[in-house]
């Protein structure tokens, strides 16, 4: 299986060089996009076959890399599931971009590196050694940055691949310290080796601390998120779906492969860091998004949110697992790998939504949009899937598997200590408050985008994207309508991975009558999709058809209700500026440091009234405005230095050497 699996990613790295032969003729996009939507289809049934059991997990160790180390891979159950994940994802974006890929003004500055960015994500899936990691972590951060600056003739663009190429850098350099502590003096680097290794209590804990650094940056962690919303909206929408929706879930492989596989036994304090970043994440992210008008960026920051609850989950996993409570450490990691299967689907789905809308008006603003569900009916409806999903309403999937984390932190007062017994019900509180909120954000988005009447020219144009793409995101929706009602089939596919990583699966969930999931006991907890569903198509219907045969029959058609105002246009509209007010006004104030300045124009003038509102990001103020400061006035310091005399330049040198001497001999 593993070599079948690198053949198919040597091919996908093989179409690289192939695209740039090809050039920018519509025939190369076809080729590029069909040969990596089959080539993602293999390794993703490679990987089915290994998770459920038909296929062995293998390894394989090439002559490549290092000269005494060799190049290690390996598929074992936790890989097989992220290698699943990632290669839906990247067949759902492919075929999306057989059909969005001809509005693409410059292909050739997307081909060449598209398929050798998946290439990359599945080669860190199934690399088994940190060499080999780390090398392809950076294919995959150097492709993507490719990427986001393919359309760079936009300065935003340009800033955002700045600001991405140093978080990558970042990034790798604290993976890069992870693997080093883990390999020791010995210098062995393949993971079997580092796996029997048992560091010492102070290695692994700063071990826990820079994968949090290294993986959680590449994730989107609060408060290592800046490059995240201006990358995602930078990049085209296919391979923003594949940025947020899939290559943030490689980051939560690498951290897992690290803190619950690499290192060994935790400590019960481990949890306390990732529970509180997940929380901040999940709180924060929700929030950004709520105060975003453009609609790629609102998806991004919804991204931050999504990875919050995964690391929330993760950090209860961590807690349960040191304490020795196997079964709600089951529960827990489970309901993480299900959020990631989920978010993975919805995400893809919402953003190649959002990029069938750029490409009808050419507009993110979403002020600019409006009334598309008339325009648009195919694509409304599958963004409406998706927008239900990730609000976590019933019966789809993005409500199972939160639905599942709760379950987790309703087991919390079983933990003997004292910190997460107080500390995981407040964790708990704030996951419910970025539920609430994004099912606010996402009634937003939708309301304004798809409802009311056409807000601009461009909306009022608007055309049904094409078969390809609506044909992407119909699959994307129906595997989320299918994990949302048949979850116990899904939990049950994810028993081999919780078994090798916490140790204990979940009970079977597929023996249970009438489909029901039970996480704990029936007694209780018990969730059933089926019926929901049924329950409430069934409502729907009876409800429909006593609202049209037992209503009156005195009833008056007319324009939708404009504020009072007789001329019911488009600026009458609920926008969604006012949408986010009232949450503005109660967290912007104190969190985004909000300002609202009005302008009215004087007395008999016909000039407009003005709101201007200003948000900042306190992190971006708190954390990277005074590196960047330091930067800057140290580099402008450092400047001095090329200008010096032969004289000068002789006399730093031999003073740095009679340093460097000093330091030698003081040492002991």
């Amino acid at each position: 299986m593993v070599v079948t699996a690198l053949e198919c990613v040597l091919a996908l790295l093989v179409l690289a060089p192939l695209a740039i032969a090809l050039g920018a003729s519509a025939r190369a996009s076809i080729i590029v996009y069909g040969a990596s939507l089959l080539l993602t289809l293999a390794l993703a049934i490679i990987a089915l076959l290994v998770l459920l059991g038909h296929g062995p997990a293998a390894a394989v160790t090439l002559p490549l890399g290092l000269p005494w180390l060799g190049a290690h891979f390996r598929i074992d159950a936790l890989s097989a599931f992220f290698l699943l994940v990632i290669n839906l994802g990247g067949a759902a974006a492919s075929l999306f971009a057989l059909g969005y890929g001809r509005h693409e003004e410059e292909p050739a500055r997307i081909l060449p590196f598209y398929p050798a960015y998946l290439a990359g994500m599945n080669i860190v899936l199934l690399a088994a050694d940190a060499f080999s990691f780390l090398v392809a972590w950076e294919v995959m951060s150097l492709t993507s940055w490719a990427l986001v600056i393919a359309h760079h003739r936009e300065p935003e663009n340009l800033r955002a691949g700045f600001v991405y190429l140093l978080m990558a850098g970042f990034g790798t350099l604290m993976l890069l310290l992870t693997f080093g502590l883990l390999a020791g003096g010995s210098g062995a680097y393949d993971f079997d080796t580092i796996r029997a290794a048992h560091p010492s209590t102070g290695i692994a804990a700063l071990v826990l601390i820079l994968a949090l650094l290294g993986a959680g940056s590449k994730a989107g962690l609060v408060p290592l998120h800046a490059w995240l919303p201006l990358a995602h909206p930078a990049a085209p929408s296919h391979v923003s779906a594949l940025m947020s929706g899939v290559m943030t879930k490689v980051a939560v492989y690498g951290f897992i492969r690290i803190v619950f596989d690499l290192v060994g036994a935790p400590a019960w304090w481990w949890s306390m860091p990732v529970l509180a970043l997940g929380a901040a994440s999940a709180v924060m992210g929700v929030l950004y998004a709520l105060m975003q008008r453009d609609l790629k960026r609102v998806l991004a920051y919804s991204t931050i949110e999504n990875i919050g609850i995964v690391f929330v989950a993760l950090g209860l996993a961590l807690a349960f697992k040191a304490h020795a409570m196997e079964a709600a450490a089951a529960l827990a990691f489970t309901a993480a790998l299900l959020h990631v299967f989920n978010h993975s689907l919805f995400k893809n789905l919402l953003f190649c939504g959002a990029g069938a809308v750029l490409a009808a008006t050419g507009e993110r603003d979403l002020e600019k949009l409006g009334g598309l569900i008339h325009r648009m009916p195919q694509t409304a409806f599958v963004v409406l899937i998706g927008a239900t999903a990730i609000s976590a309403l019933p019966p789809l999937n993005g409500f199972v598997s939160e639905w599942l984390t709760f379950q987790a932190i309703l087991l919390s007062p079983q933990l003997p200590s004292w910190g997460l017994k107080l500390m995981v019900p407040a964790v708990g509180a704030l996951l419910a408050l970025s539920a609430a909120l994004a099912a606010a954000c996402f009634v937003r988005v939708f309301g304004i985008a798809f409802l009311g009447r056409p807000r601009s020219d461009a909306a009022v144009a608007a055309h049904e994207t094409d078969s390809n793409s609506l044909a992407a995101m119909y699959a994307l929706a129906a595997l989320c309508f299918v994990a949302g009602i048949l979850p116990g089939l899904f939990i049950d596919g994810l028993a081999p991975v919780t078994q090798m990583v916490v140790g204990h699966p979940m009970p079977a969930q597929g023996s249970i009558e009438w489909l029901s999931i039970v996480p704990i006991a029936e007694s209780r907890s018990s969730y059933n999709g089926l019926l929901v569903f049924v329950f409430m198509t069934v409502s729907g219907v009876l409800g429909a058809f006593a609202i049209h045969r037992l209503a009156s029959d005195k009833i008056r058609r007319g324009p939708a209700w404009g504020c009072g105002y007789p001329d019911a246009g488009p600026r009458t509209q609920y926008s969604a500026d006012s949408f986010a007010q009232p949450i503005r006004r109660v967290f912007g104030t104190l969190i985004f440091s909000a300002r609202e300045t009005g302008e009215m124009p004087p007395p008999g003038s016909t000039a407009p009234a003005r709101l201007t509102v200003t948000l900042r990001d306190p992190v971006w103020d708190a954390l990277y405005a005074p590196i960047a400061a330091f930067v800057a006035f140290a580099a402008e310091r450092l400047n001095l230095l090329q200008f010096l005399t032969i004289r000068r330049y002789l006399s730093l040198v031999f003073g740095a050497l009679v340093l460097l001497l000093l330091v030698l001999a003081i040492w002991p």
